[in-house]
């Protein structure tokens, strides 16, 4: 069976992080793993509390992992701060396995899930070691340090991102303005559009996380980089139109969606 890890934060309310990432490898058909970087309280309509667990305990859990049931794929998600970041790259600094990072910085309520010093630790440490990293529009700005509204810059992000070492860049745009939600995907040989039109529902919570969870797992299933964004992408798509209408707020995407 392959096996898919993902290095995540925890949600309670199942929607994101771990719990998403878990879910979302077993829609398909992978084995999956989750090592925990903090704990976040909150539901689908806020967060409350957010605690990062010690770096040696995250570096713990991964080692454990590794040396034991390793994996095909590896995911990063919340990482929350300097010293965990530093704690996963040096955890992962033999692993050879693809690495997708979804570089969440806020929530989908705003609150921070990275720290502001830690943007740099992140930029120098995870960055060139990503097999891919799947930034959204406000993410993508923050880590290049320029505005990120439109497609054409879009673009010009993502060619600064794979200057900056990452390998392949997908920029997600979901927060577009239109009627359009399409993604950016950039690899070496160039661009690759996936369009889709937006979809309006409040039900979008995990998005990003199933998102980059879905690559994994197409991943550690030998996909091509290409093909798993595709496949991804749909996964998502349809987990968002079937979404099951939990909560009173953002509510959580349909995880048994058809893929």
């Amino acid at each position: 069976m392959n096996v898919a890890l993902s290095i995540a934060g925890s949600d309670p309310s199942g929607g994101a992080g771990i719990q998403a990432d878990v879910k979302t490898f077993h829609q398909f058909g992978v084995y999956g793993e989750a090592v925990v970087t903090l704990i976040t309280v909150q539901n689908t309509l806020g967060v409350e509390r957010v605690e990062c667990l010690p770096p040696d305990l995250v570096a713990q859990q991964i080692r454990a992992v590794l040396d034991d049931i390793p994996p095909q794929a590896i995911k990063l998600g919340a990482l929350g701060n300097a010293a965990i970041i530093e704690a996963v790259a040096g955890a992962l600094e033999h692993s050879n396995v693809p690495l997708v990072i979804d570089p969440v910085m806020i929530s989908k309520h705003g609150a921070p899930l990275l720290a502001t010093d830690a943007v740099d630790a992140f930029k120098q440490l995870l960055l060139r070691r990503a097999s891919l990293i799947t930034p959204n529009l406000p993410e993508a700005a923050a880590l290049t340090g320029r505005t990120v509204d439109t497609p054409e810059q879009m673009a010009s992000a993502a060619e600064a991102l794979m200057n900056a070492g990452a390998r392949a860049v997908l920029i997600k745009g979901g927060h577009l303005a239109g009627s359009h939600a399409n993604d950016l995907l950039l690899v070496q040989d160039g661009e690759h559009w996936l369009e889709q039109e937006r979809i309006e529902t409040r039900h979008t919570h995990g998005t990003g996380c199933t998102y980059a969870a879905a690559i994994t797992a197409e991943l550690s299933r030998g996909a091509s980089l290409i093909q798993a964004v595709d496949r991804a992408k749909r996964f998502v798509t349809n987990a968002i139109q079937t979404a099951p209408d939990l909560g009173k707020g953002a509510g959580p995407l349909n995880h048994l969606a058809r893929i």
